[in-house]
């Protein structure tokens, strides 16, 4: 069945590429004659134009191939996946103690649960979180199924957070 279905991908993307070659309308088709004369594009001759019309064609046949063969790798290499994470569940096999903790300071809040740090990363409490943080030192540790926790000046909330931006 993989095998098909590798077999009916790669075939989809062989006719796509060879759809692109032989039927981009080109640029000047494609753009509106302000956006064709606000770019340059008026003032390049007809063999100039089929060139970057060739580059364009070019990356998108090597995009197309591209994705079609990695998922290829994907539809042919199950991985090593448990079956925790067959069904969508958080894998606790990877040690969370590597990771390294996010430390700053509170800015703003952005909606009802949602604070922003001054490194303009944006985090959602999972539960409410009824502390004032505005000014104050926040530290997010990691804890184990890819979730974290929120330590507000040192002090361990055990609020689960997780990061929006």
């Amino acid at each position: 069945m993989k095998k098909l279905f590798a077999l009916l991908l790669l075939s989809f993307c062989a006719t796509t590429a060879v759809f692109a070659e032989s039927y981009f309308p080109g640029l000047k088709t494609i753009m509106t004659p302000e956006e064709f004369k606000r770019a340059g594009l008026d003032k390049l001759t007809a063999d100039q134009l089929g060139v970057i019309d060739a580059a364009i064609i070019k990356h998108y046949v090597r995009t197309i191939e591209n994705v079609a063969t990695q998922q290829n790798v994907e539809a042919s290499d199950p991985g090593e996946k448990g079956w925790a994470a067959r069904f969508g569940l958080p894998t606790f096999s990877e040690d969370y103690r590597d990771q390294a903790s996010i430390k700053g300071r509170c800015t703003a809040w952005v909606g009802g649960n949602r604070f922003r740090l001054d490194n303009g990363q944006v985090w959602e409490g999972l539960e409410t979180i009824n502390f004032e943080l505005l000014g104050k030192e926040i530290e997010i540790q990691p804890r184990p199924g890819n979730l974290f926790n929120l330590v507000v000046d040192d002090k361990n909330t055990t609020i689960r957070v997780r990061r929006i931006k």
